[in-house]
């Protein structure tokens, strides 16, 4: 369920223009009414950002109030200047809402090696206090994009409380972890525990699972916290809403994938284990050739069984025991290509915006579902002139 004024007990937001790029939103501040369990992931980059350093020292008591994110400016390969500013927003905003500093998640996005424009920064956070909100979310989610071309979040209730999810990132995006830039906010009551299990179990259903173009990003964050507001909740039906919207949010980021013009599930059953039909499915939605083809309608499916015959390292792969298909149309099964008559039907097929590539192994009983996008002109022309 998208977002339609559902909002969690506690929670105000503000989000602000303070001129880090140009005039869109670019800062906003998430705080809870009261301490907050909370839980987090990121990246596994060896380039993080310092955001990265303090988020994770912050999180580690399982304990926040407040997320705290810019975009347009990554904070990323800027020394020990880059990690002093990052701590002086934490040290500002903390002052701002009468809380401890360690109570703060910080986050940054977009263009790597350039210092934060601090004193455009020290001007927007002074008196953000009286500039908070009860919900506006949606703004939240609107100041924490870069290169999305619109804004990802989603709401549903889960007994008494409410849950609330909002998502951004659409290059720079391959998981090792989670990528690009999640929040959560829920009046549930939940134990950091509870909260650390079941997200990083949601994170691997969904955004790792997600693939663009195979880079790992440097500021890569999933956070969440619940402040208990709304009293206890069934964990089991917490767990299967947060997976759930997780997924919904990682569709939408492969789907608006920088130039994207198409949506790619793909699923690969039947394999030895989970992390085999993984790397399948990877290696098919991150080949060049198979999202150029995609992109361009071209019922090329020797390009899926050459990403799937490339996994030759780790896995063994047996071409009389595999099955290809788009969507239900078969072009491959155990050794032999289907007849020619298919191919009008799966160019036909092509022309789709949401494209499902289905392979069986034919190896064992594990399977696997990630989501990307196809490649097309535009890609190359957003990641071209980024920094211009």
């Amino acid at each position: 369920m998208r977002l339609l004024g559902m909002q969690p007990k506690g929670f105000r937001c503000c989000a602000k223009n303070v001129g880090i790029k140009d005039t869109s939103l670019d800062f906003t501040v998430i705080t809870s009414d009261v301490p907050a369990a909370a839980a987090a992931m990121f990246t596994r980059n060896s380039f993080c950002g310092p955001a990265i350093t303090v988020g994770r020292e912050h999180v580690r008591d399982g304990r926040l109030q407040a997320f705290v994110i810019n975009s347009k400016n990554a904070n990323v390969a800027t020394g020990e200047q880059g990690l002093a500013n990052v701590r002086e927003v934490v040290r500002l905003v903390a002052e701002e809402l009468s809380i401890t500093p360690e109570d703060i998640l910080p986050s940054s996005t977009g263009v790597i090696g350039r210092q934060l424009p601090m004193e455009r920064l020290r001007q927007g956070i002074a008196g953000i206090q009286q500039q908070l909100r009860y919900g506006h979310l949606e703004q939240a989610a609107q100041a924490i994009m870069t290169t999305d071309t619109y804004p990802k979040m989603h709401c549903c209730r889960v007994g008494n409380a409410t849950l609330v999810g909002i998502a951004k990132g659409v290059g720079m995006i391959e998981p090792d972890m989670a990528t690009m830039l999640a929040y959560f906010m829920t009046d549930a009551s939940l134990t950091p525990e509870q909260l650390h299990t079941i997200l990083k179990d949601a994170v691997d259903d969904s955004f790792n699972m997600v693939s663009v173009d195979t880079d790992t990003s440097t500021s890569d964050t999933v956070a969440i916290m619940a402040n208990g507001l709304a009293g206890e909740v069934n964990l089991a039906d917490f767990q299967q809403a947060l997976r759930d919207m997780c997924v919904r949010l990682a569709r939408e980021l492969a789907r608006d994938g920088e130039g994207a013009t198409k949506l790619i599930e793909v699923t690969v059953k039947n394999a030895l284990d989970g992390q085999q039909a993984k790397r399948v499915a990877k290696s098919i939605v991150n080949s060049p050739l198979v999202k150029a083809a995609i992109f361009g309608a071209d019922p090329n499916w020797g390009r899926i069984a050459m990403a799937i015959g490339k996994c030759y390292e780790q896995d063994t792969i047996v071409p009389e025991k595999t099955d290809i298909a788009f969507g239900y149309i078969p072009v491959y099964h155990r050794g032999l290509a289907m007849d020619e008559g298919h191919l009008s039907a799966l160019k036909n097929y092509l022309r789709r915006d949401e494209i499902s590539i289905n392979v069986s192994l034919g190896l064992g009983d594990q399977q696997a579902r990630v989501w990307g996008c196809d490649l097309s002109y535009d890609y190359v022309k957003i990641n071209g002139t980024y920094t211009s």
